[in-house]
């Protein structure tokens, strides 16, 4: 292993395995890529001649530097609550990121953008990737019941509809998915056949905007021309325990929408954009 040339094939051979592992926990796949290749430096950097493992080494360093980007992030988070806006990084390649985030869900990606660093590290480990927990316990220091601990509460974040039931979701599910199929092809007459005539529409805007409308006319018109272009980033969940949808370009939650349905049609609507907010929301992910 301490030909270059071995150690660049070995590394080769593990990439597009830390790659997955780094996105599943970062949601950026330029993210994932940085801590793929800060991987190679600390293994360039390191004796590995005693080491057994190389596989399950680079994963545990992988691990390691994901876990400090996201409490970077986190850190961040909490100067600075400006909401995130679609494709914001210069550097990040949208339709990468786009296919990426199809490959993994973007409901998953947006629930585990909600859970503590330690948690989203334990969860992916574990429930992703089958790494036990002993294994897991030093990457987020913790002992392993703490790190099992730290799994089962993401995993109760994850899983969907325990404060509702199946019919509930089934039939609330229809109606969004309908909207949605209408957000997306830009269809009006598709958003107001969903949409009560006297639907209210309230939004935690920035000051001096809009806070509230009523009409279906004139909500989905301004739906139409927001959200159409970005589509794409906005997945079904379960949000509060009810059938909404969430907005996540590159797989980091920028907003959320919570649905009142009432006999088919959506009667009242709340759009969240603000970060506490949306890191407080109870979020699961629903099945395809």
């Amino acid at each position: 292993m301490s030909e270059p040339k071995d150690l660049t094939q070995l590394f080769e051979s593990h990439r597009s395995h830390l790659r997955a592992v780094a996105y599943r926990m970062l949601g950026s796949a330029t993210e994932a890529d940085d801590a793929v290749q800060e991987a190679w430096l600390r293994l360039n950097g390191s004796n590995t001649s005693e080491v057994a493992n190389l596989g399950s080494w680079l994963t545990t360093v992988v691990a390691r530097v994901c876990l400090d980007i996201l409490r970077s992030r986190r850190r961040e988070e909490a100067l600075d609550a400006e909401v995130i806006e679609p494709i914001a990084d210069s550097k990040s390649d949208p339709e990468q990121e786009a296919l990426l985030a199809d490959s993994v869900g973007v409901a998953l990606l947006v629930v585990l953008d909600t859970l503590s660093p330690a948690e989203r590290v334990a969860f992916v480990l574990h429930d992703v990737f089958d790494l036990p927990f002993d294994e897991i316990a030093p990457i987020v220091d913790r002992t392993p019941d703490a790190a099992r601990q730290l799994a089962s509460r993401a995993r109760r974040r994850v899983r969907c509809g325990e404060r509702t039931s199946n019919s509930d979701l089934q039939s609330q599910r229809v109606v969004v998915d309908a909207f949605l199929a209408a957000l997306r092809a830009g269809d009006f007459e598709g958003l107001l056949a969903v949409l009560d005539p006297d639907v209210v529409v309230r939004m935690d805007a920035a000051p001096g905007a809009p806070r509230e409308f009523r009409g279906a006319a004139n909500w989905a018109r301004g739906a139409t021309a927001a959200f159409s272009r970005f589509a794409r980033f906005v997945q079904p969940a379960v949000v509060n325990g009810t059938v909404g949808l969430v907005f996540a370009p590159g797989g980091k939650l920028s907003r959320a929408l919570s649905f009142t349905v009432a006999n088919g049609k959506i009667t009242q609507v709340e759009i969240i954009t603000d970060r506490d907010r949306l890191q407080q929301l109870e979020l699961s992910v629903l099945d395809d």
